[in-house]
């Protein structure tokens, strides 16, 4: 892929969605006010042709949504870091590491800003939430210096890291922080992928999570133990960071674990996880019975 597409994939959009117009068709666009809900239906947009590993062109035309759907059709991967916000080491009370703690989530675990996320028997017990900013790449990486690390963002958007505690706490099953995080539609993402340019420093975003309207999490951004470009530049040592792979980038305190008493999700809850200037998710959590 030439750098000349690769700039134009990120420097076509300010708030990139994707959408169902009233016709039925799944379209690119670009939002061109500042979301305020997680519910986008009736919005207007500017209609891109293209995609993300190919290009975004402008056409032209307007569109309404009729149903917004995950800005992603699909990812390489999602790359997680655990334990990245000060407050949150302190109420874990755990050493900060001297490098990001890395783990990572399938594809299938993508999911939109408004769909339910069901929840497998297995995985009820200990169900938690975490907000997150999220970091989508725009071009490949690979050994990038901290200096550089934002030129290869292509957007930032809204996150939440469903998961399942049973599995990742070492008492209950040995640890298995990946799979505890990998059930599918695990990482909501959405509603919008939001430009660089518009979000020049995302260490100076608020951030809040909900559940059933009641606050559970609310910090800024600048809580980061290691920032968006130490997390790039470290991801990228050695290795090639894929165009379209999102970062979930951490999640600060306040995370039902560690509430007293414990703050864990129920059958039909909904988290909602807002940003300053790149809108919410909200997503319901629905517990299947069986093989569900």
């Amino acid at each position: 892929m030439s750098f000349r597409v690769q700039r134009a994939a990120a420097g076509s959009f300010q708030r990139l969605v994707r959408f169902v117009n009233a016709q039925g068709a799944t379209c690119f666009g670009d939002l061109k006010t500042k979301p305020t809900t997680a519910n986008l239906a009736g919005a207007e947009v500017e209609v891109l042709e293209g995609d993300i590993d190919n290009g975004l062109r402008n056409t032209g035309r307007g569109d309404r949504i009729q149903k917004l759907l995950c800005p992603l059709p699909t990812v390489p991967r999602i790359v997680c870091i655990g334990l990245n916000y000060q407050k949150h080491a302190t109420e874990a009370n755990l050493r900060v590491p001297p490098y990001p703690v890395v783990f990572t989530k399938p594809t299938d675990a993508l999911a939109g800003p408004l769909e339910d996320v069901p929840v497998h028997p297995d995985a009820q017990g200990m169900l938690d939430y975490e907000g997150e900013l999220a970091v989508v790449v725009g071009k490949d990486a690979k050994n990038v210096a901290e200096r550089d690390a934002l030129d290869y963002v292509l957007g930032y958007t809204v996150s939440n890291d469903v998961s399942a505690r049973y599995f990742q706490l070492p008492d209950t099953s040995g640890g298995q922080f990946c799979y505890a995080k990998s059930f599918d539609k695990f990482a909501p993402v959405g509603p919008c992928i939001v430009s660089p340019s518009i979000i020049p420093d995302p260490q100076r975003l608020q951030l809040v999570t909900k559940v059933n309207d009641e606050v559970r999490q609310q910090t800024e951004t600048s809580d980061m133990i290691f920032s968006v470009a130490k997390i790039m530049s470290h991801l990228s040592r050695g290795t090639t960071l894929r165009r379209g792979t999102v970062i979930q980038t951490g999640t600060p305190s306040g995370v039902g674990l560690f509430m007293e008493p414990k703050g864990f999700l129920k059958d039909g809850d909904v988290v909602e996880v807002s940003i300053d200037g790149l809108g919410s998710i909200r997503n319901r959590m629905v517990f299947g019975r069986g093989g569900n």
